[in-house]
């Protein structure tokens, strides 16, 4: 579930920026024809590709056991990948961070399914993270300091933050050079935390619960803290490009709102650290419309 090197790079990159089980002997959906091409999922790469390949296995697995849908699960290259995937029909269902839907939507029109329970909620914000005996006690501080933030296309590790700066008057021309001295992509929200607290970037865009799911040391944890923080950010989910029988579609969508409980807690957690889904609508995600427009990512007239 969260980016600026340029707006030549942004614009390029974000050019193109991926299903479950359900529970209970004997409700298992009949088995899709043997002649059935397996349906592809793609996985945003917010963290180590091969062990997300290994969880996504486990994942696509189960919900080919529970829908009766043939499925198989690959990790995209980046945040962009997700949506050039989804465009070009090269993948049919992705897990999508917020604005990796809307451009989603707009590029390939695909369509939300459901959307991530997580930490209990259906929405997280960004912070900007600080190590806490650097005296950073403000946005304002980060004034000619040093950031990491993730992917040019994550919500909460970058273009939230950034909204957050556009919206303060910090930010020129939305880009962060005109505020931070210098402005780096980690690729990772680890990656993004580790540079912080191993000191060779001031500050660490991501979002609030990253310090303890990504570096899970107390230790490191105990030395961050935090300096500006979001609106609330609609959770990430599971969408699917046009053009799918519907029939294959109902089945998917039935089996994701059924896979919670204890017997997928496993399977969730290792996925994306998630709890479960819910309904989700297109309308849920138009305050992050707004924020793609802010970041003058709207579609070209």
């Amino acid at each position: 579930m969260r980016r600026d090197r340029s707006r030549a790079l942004l614009a390029a990159t974000l050019l193109a920026t991926l299903v479950l089980a359900l529970p209970g002997a004997g409700r298992f959906f009949a088995p899709a024809q043997a002649a059935d091409v397996p349906l592809t999922l793609a996985l945003t790469p917010s963290r180590d590709p091969a062990a997300l390949q290994e969880a996504g296995d486990a994942f696509v697995r189960a919900i080919t056991r529970l829908s009766g849908v043939p499925m198989r699960a690959q990790v995209a290259s980046d945040y962009a990948g997700v949506v050039e995937a989804l465009r070009s029909r090269r993948v049919d269902l992705a897990f999508v961070h917020p604005v990796g839907y809307v451009l989603a939507n707009r590029e390939a029109g695909c369509r939300i399914l459901v959307r991530d329970i997580w930490q209990g909620k259906t929405s997280y914000t960004a912070r900007f993270y600080v190590r806490k005996d650097s005296g950073i006690q403000r946005v304002e501080d980060l004034r000619g300091k040093t950031v990491a933030f993730v992917d040019p296309a994550s919500s909460s590790g970058y273009i939230y933050p950034m909204m957050l700066l556009i919206k303060q008057g910090l930010v020129r021309d939305r880009d962060p050079k005109t505020f931070f001295k210098e402005a780096l992509f980690a690729g990772t929200h680890e990656s993004a935390l580790r540079s912080l607290v191993q000191g060779r970037v001031d500050a660490a865009a991501s979002f609030d619960k990253s310090p303890e799911l990504e570096l899970k040391d107390p230790a490191l944890v105990a030395r961050l803290g935090f300096v500006g923080e979001t609106p609330p950010i609609p959770e990430a989910g599971i969408c699917a490009r046009p053009g799918l029988s519907p029939d294959v579609v109902a089945r998917v969508k039935t089996a994701l709102l059924a896979m919670k409980g204890p017997e997928h807690a496993a399977v969730l957690k290792n996925i994306y650290n998630i709890d479960g889904f819910e309904e989700a609508a297109d309308g849920d995600y138009d305050p992050v419309r707004d924020a793609v427009s802010l970041m003058g990512l709207a579609r070209p007239k």
